[in-house]
C-alpha cells in the first residue's frame, strides 16, 4: 500500500496517540493508545533496508488464525474422490480409444501427463501440449481437484491434447 493512496490523519494528542518519526524526520508508525501500530510503511523500523518490520506481537492472535488454521487442515487431507476426465486429441495427435479415465483428485496435474504419454506410446523427449477446456495449459503441480472444481464442465475434466502448440 502506498502512502498516497490514503491520507494519514495527524495524531491527536487528546486521544492519547503517539507519532514516531522514521528515517528522515517522515512520519512511519502511528501508534494508538492501547500500543498496537496502524500504519507502517517501508521506512519504519528497519534500519533504511526497504522490508517493512512486523508489527509487534500483543500477546493475542489475530480473529483469522483460526479459520485459516482450520482451512489449511482441509486442504492438507487428501481427497479420495475421483475426477473424470476426458480427453480430446488436437490435430494431428492421435485418438484414443477410450476418451474417458478417472483419476483420484489429490493427484498433480504431472499424473496425468504421464499416464497420457504412457497411453499414446509417447517417449519422454516427444513434445506434448495439453490444455484445459482448449484455452489454458496448466502448471504441472496444478491440484486434478483444484482443476476440476474451476474449471469443471458437465461432470468432467475436460483436457485437449497435441503434438504442437494449439493455444498460447
Amino acid at each position: 500500500m502506498s502512502e498516497s493512496a490514503s491520507p494519514v490523519p495527524a495524531p491527536s494528542a487528546a486521544a492519547g496517540s503517539a507519532l514516531s518519526a522514521g528515517n528522515g524526520g517522515s512520519p512511519s508508525v502511528i501508534t494508538s493508545a492501547i500500543g498496537t501500530p496502524s500504519l507502517s510503511t517501508a521506512a519504519s523500523n528497519n534500519h533504511g533496508s526497504g522490508v517493512a518490520s512486523p508489527p509487534p506481537s500483543s500477546g493475542h492472535r489475530h480473529p483469522y488464525s483460526a479459520a485459516s488454521l482450520s482451512a489449511l487442515e482441509v486442504y492438507k487431507k487428501r481427497d479420495p474422490s475421483k475426477i473424470v476426465i476426458r480427453f480430446k486429441a488436437i490435430g494431428s495427435a492421435p485418438q484414443m480409444k477410450n476418451n474417458y479415465f478417472r483419476i483420484t483428485s489429490f493427484n498433480r496435474f504431472q499424473a496425468v501427463i504421464q499416464f497420457l504419454r504412457k497411453e499414446l506410446g509417447m517417449k519422454q523427449s516427444d513434445a506434448l501440449f495439453t490444455y484445459i477446456n482448449s484455452s489454458f495449459s496448466p502448471a504441472p503441480d496444478d491440484s486434478v481437484g483444484n482443476l476440476f472444481r474451476c474449471f469443471g464442465t458437465e461432470g468432467h475434466l475436460i483436457v485437449n491434447y497435441s503434438l504442437q502448440a494449439a493455444w498460447g
